[in-house]
């Protein structure tokens, strides 16, 4: 016999198997085109930002959230990590 109280179990969602691109925007350079054109190897473009700065995270065009870059440590030592520091409410934004 089923119990009409004890709770259903959730189906599983199909899209939470999905594979999502984020992009993680660490500043932005608005150099001449001359400028741009006459960097070669070895340039540096300065970006709008700090090393401490928040970045930021998108899906497509949609800001999601904002985090702080860490490097890994032990066996990932070297890679580069989000640690996010604040989560985007989709219906109303960041902030």
């Amino acid at each position: 016999m089923n119990d009409p109280q004890s709770p259903k179990p959730e189906k599983a969602n199909p899209f939470e198997a999905v594979p999502i691109e984020v992009t993680v925007s660490v500043g932005r350079a608005r150099p001449l085109i001359r400028d741009l054109l006459n960097m070669g190897e070895n340039a540096v473009l300065t970006l709008d930002k700090r090393i401490e700065d928040p970045v930021d995270l998108y899906v497509g065009d949609q800001l999601v959230a904002r985090g702080l870059l860490e490097e890994m440590e032990g066996d990932q030592a070297g890679q580069l990590a989000v640690r996010l520091t604040e989560i985007a409410d989709l219906q109303n934004g960041i902030g």
